[in-house]
């Protein structure tokens, strides 16, 4: 597959050089001391005043050559893991809303740990998603199990890789001890990591913190999967140029790469970015702009300089309801993305700007999933595909309804929606005047109130409630009040 590029091969140097200048001359604000002496350690310039880094060009360049050229998720049911680039796109659940679309009332409320069991559940029957990323908080979390509270429903109900973060050490050993529960061990576990974590080391512009640069730090160290996201915002924490965010994003996805090489050598990395231009009327947070899926594929055509696997927050909406806007900005940047050679999109399932999940939304995002990977596969190849002795049977005035080889391929060459009407209005009319909304809602009560082939056998789940009394259910319900 040929990709759309909007940087001929010079300008993609000049990014490069750029970056490289960023880093040896401005520098870039390490808070984390462990960051700083691994920096200091390898041949970068600390000022100890300022805690400012400097990374010469030619440590830049050295341990770059280190970066490797794939990533892999690893689910509970080894049938579900994925490896990307070979196996582009995967799509990914957008995730750590605070809020939740209630299925019943349509009203956003806080959601809960009941919610993730049940989002966990939909994603693993649906099949345009890969990922699941714990798409919302719970607030019903007990004190000291924040993170538990998620990853435990997640796991519990879904076979698929799941990914999110938290937000210190204490609530990452927790989570790693989970995941070491689920694998049969420590050891069972660092040899199929099931948990897939993701932090903003950097914040823009050009600033390391100290939580998330220490739970990448300890991930790095130990060999397991750690996914870190870059996010410059056009007028607020970057230049009001494309090019510029460009430059700056891209330094410092350079920057938190080498230090990740510096710690362990060919650590498995995604250039993942969530690249945005703010809209400055309102100083909005604009996730679902076409600047942002511009952005992604010039993020994209740096990736595939550097040889590594990409992706980021794709797909996004500000939309508060599934409507026009939520589609053209889902489906318009998505398959720039995807078009461009990016290989992962968290794309699926959010509303206004990252605030809110909604049910049918995440089954529309499917929908627009599976769409995405149809394109993916793209033609057939090969002269016999041309079907030139059939055009010839057929001949001229003929017909191809009644050969067997359109019975064969039709499923096949054409991506059959459920969620989309493709009915004459008489009978869209005949069957209720459903919408896209109404569609995809009939289909998550279909899936949710059906029989749960993820959730952990009653063995499993008795030694992790043991282990981590007063941890919340876990449970999939639906149709019952989740609040």
């Amino acid at each position: 597959m040929q990709f759309a590029e909007f940087l001929t091969e010079q300008e993609v140097e000049q990014v490069h050089d750029g970056a490289l200048e960023i880093l040896e001359k401005t520098g870039i604000l390490v808070n984390n001391e462990t960051a700083r002496k691994i920096y200091a350690d390898h041949g970068c310039r600390v000022d100890s005043a300022s805690l400012i880094i400097k990374i010469p060009r030619d440590i830049v360049e050295q341990y770059r050559k280190l970066f490797v050229p794939t990533f892999t998720f690893r689910g509970r049911d080894p049938r579900f893991d994925r490896t990307i680039p070979d196996q582009r796109p995967l799509i990914v659940t957008g995730s750590s809303a605070p809020n939740i679309i209630d299925p019943d009332t349509g009203i956003e409320r806080r959601a809960t740990s009941t919610d993730i069991a049940n989002i966990a559940f939909l994603v693993n029957e649906l099949q345009g998603y890969d990922i699941f990323s714990i798409s919302t908080l719970a607030d019903d979390a007990p004190d000291g199990q924040i993170s538990l509270s998620r990853f435990y429903p997640a796991l519990k109900n879904c076979l698929k890789p799941v990914r999110s973060n938290t937000p210190d050490m204490a609530d990452l050993y927790q989570v790693l001890e989970l995941g070491a529960i689920i694998a049969g061990g420590e050891e069972a576990y660092k040899e199929r990591p099931i948990i897939n974590h993701h932090y903003c080391p950097v914040v823009s512009p050009l600033t390391m913190d100290v939580a998330s640069t220490e739970a990448t730090i300890y991930l790095a160290e130990k060999g397991l999967p750690v996914i870190n996201t870059i996010v410059p915002n056009a007028g607020m924490t970057s230049p009001m140029t494309l090019l510029g965010t460009l430059a700056l994003g891209n330094a410092e996805f350079l920057a938190n790469s080498v230090l990740l090489q510096m710690v362990r050598p060919e650590t498995p990395l995604i250039y993942t970015v969530l690249s945005t231009v703010a809209d400055m009327r309102t100083g909005s947070y604009t996730p679902g702009a076409i600047e942002t899926g511009m952005l992604q594929m010039a993020h994209s055509q740096m990736a595939r300089f550097y040889n590594v696997p990409s992706g980021g927050y794709i797909g996004l909406t500000n939309s508060h309801g599934d409507d026009a806007q939520s589609g053209y900005e889902t489906g318009m940047s998505t398959s720039a993305a995807v078009l461009a050679g990016a290989d992962m999109l968290n794309m699926c399932g959010l509303l206004g700007g990252l605030m809110a999940f909604d049910y049918a939304k995440a089954v529309i995002d499917n929908e627009i999933a599976l769409m995405l990977k149809r394109m993916c596969r793209g033609f057939e190849s090969g002269k016999d595909k041309m079907t030139l002795d059939l055009i010839a049977e057929a001949g001229p005035g003929g017909t191809y309804m009644d050969k067997m080889h359109t019975i064969e391929n039709m499923r096949e060459t054409a991506f059959l929606p459920k969620i989309a009407s493709r009915d004459l209005r008489s009978l869209w009319e005949e069957k209720g005047r459903l919408d896209a909304q109404s569609n995809a809602m009939r289909e998550a009560h279909q899936i949710l109130s059906g029989d749960n082939p993820a959730v952990f056998s009653e063995d499993m789940d008795a030694v992790i409630r043991a282990r981590f009394a007063g941890l919340v259910d876990g449970n999939v319900q639906w149709g019952q009040a989740t609040d």
